[in-house]
């Protein structure tokens, strides 16, 4: 183990000194700075609408509360302006519109809005919360009781009542369900942080079957594996190559949190930093031992990364496998689809995370037997890299074909 700390180590300093590696490293945040950063440049604030009111019914205070907190883009004043006058005075005033709240209209039941055509389509819609305070003064002004108002004033909803197989759920359990159903942030958060160091950290383990194939053709592999061996070299690149990813990523948090604290009005930190992003994390870290013992056996098979064959390739492309079946699983992240791919070890990580960020009941069961038997394949691809790496390290001349990889395994 000692000599695969060295490889480790090696491994980071030379890839620190990598000037694509370190560009990647900047740019990458960067460009996402871009993507928050531009549209808001391009998209300046709408223009307020001036909106003045003629009040005849002594409302205009409850009507000023409800803008200010329904957070509306309005400017409110008080006119006297008559209402003769309006529909000549919003055709000539642009971003403005009248109201006038008149006992005429009150009692017709239909209060006059006049608008200039630059205002939005939405500002009728806008204006339907002053009906509230309007509603209210008819009510009162039918002598009805203060019981009678109150009950009116409550009205009457549609509730949807879900029909329950058993009857001994407890007060607690209900009032616990009701706080998290609603609640999409609860997991989806932790469950896209998990994603981005697995994505990351896989991302930057595929340079281990560059670096695998590169040694190989240089034919520095022979000159290492004088003083270590096969395995320990093999141990060491799945470190290092680790340890890089999680630089990678710790570096695009450094940029990435604080703009999404700026963009995002919610508690990021508080949905974060949560006990289930441990197992989400676990779920990464296990996706990317699974994949580097892949790259890392596939890269001592390649000759020259120009003359890849096809096996390799697809190989290759064995962490992207879940977005295949994106769609079944989104729709429906507790269906036969989404479950049969949880127990498949090579989309195990990738479609784990996506229906543990959906659900808001986790399967403990399913994950259970998910990570046992991914972790006994984990073992299983560890073992067989190893052989495939101590063999095919040493071949030159040729890419290993995949009836020959076949044979050192069983050898």
């Amino acid at each position: 183990m000692r000599n695969s700390w060295k490889v480790a180590k090696w491994e980071i300093k030379r890839n620190l000194k990598n000037k694509s590696f370190i560009i990647s490293l900047i740019i990458t945040p960067i460009i996402f700075m871009l993507f928050a950063f531009i549209p808001s440049l391009f998209n300046s604030e709408d223009e307020a609408t001036q909106v003045l009111i003629l009040d005849e019914l002594d409302v205009y205070t409850q009507v000023e509360e409800i803008v200010k907190s329904t957070e509306l883009n309005w400017e409110l004043q008080q006119t006297d302006i008559a209402e003769t006058e309006m529909a000549a005075l919003a055709e000539e005033n642009e971003h403005t519109a009248y109201i006038a709240l008149t006992e005429k209209g009150l009692e017709e039941g239909e209060i006059p809005v006049y608008v200039n055509e630059d205002v939005g389509d939405d500002f009728l819609f806008e204006a339907s919360v002053i009906e509230t305070p309007l509603r209210q003064l008819q009510l009162e002004r039918m002598d009805l009781s203060d019981q009678q108002l109150e009950k009116i004033g409550k009205g009457v909803s549609l509730k949807s009542a879900e029909l329950e197989d058993t009857k001994e759920a407890s007060q607690t359990e209900g009032e616990a369900a009701e706080e998290t159903e609603g609640d999409p942030f609860k997991h989806l958060v932790p469950g896209i942080a998990a994603g981005i160091v697995l994505f990351s950290i896989v991302i930057t383990g595929m340079m281990i079957f560059t670096s695998a194939s590169q040694e190989k053709k240089e034919k520095v592999a022979e000159i290492i594996l004088s003083s270590i061996t096969p395995t320990e070299l093999m141990q060491g690149k799945i470190i290092g190559y680790f340890i890089l990813g999680i630089t990678q990523v710790a570096v695009w948090l450094v940029f990435l949190v604080p703009i999404a604290l700026w963009k995002i009005d919610f508690p990021l930190l508080e949905y974060l930093f949560v006990p289930e992003l441990a197992l989400l994390l676990l779920v990464a870290l296990a996706g990317y031992l699974l994949f580097s013992a892949i790259f890392v056996g596939m890269g001592a098979t390649v000759e020259d990364m120009t003359a890849t064959s096809n096996f390799q390739g697809i190989v290759m492309m064995l962490p992207f496998l879940p977005f295949m079946f994106m769609g079944p699983i989104l729709m429906d992240p507790s269906g036969l689809i989404a479950k049969i791919l949880t127990f498949i070890p090579v989309t195990t990580p990738g479609v784990l995370l996506i229906r543990l960020s959906m659900l808001e009941e986790w399967p403990w069961l399913e994950i259970i037997i998910a990570l046992l038997v991914l972790f006994i394949f984990i073992w299983l691809a560890m073992k067989a890299a190893g052989k495939i790496f101590k063999m095919g390290i040493l071949m030159y001349g040729k890419n290993a074909t995949p009836k020959e990889i076949w044979k050192w395994l069983w050898t």
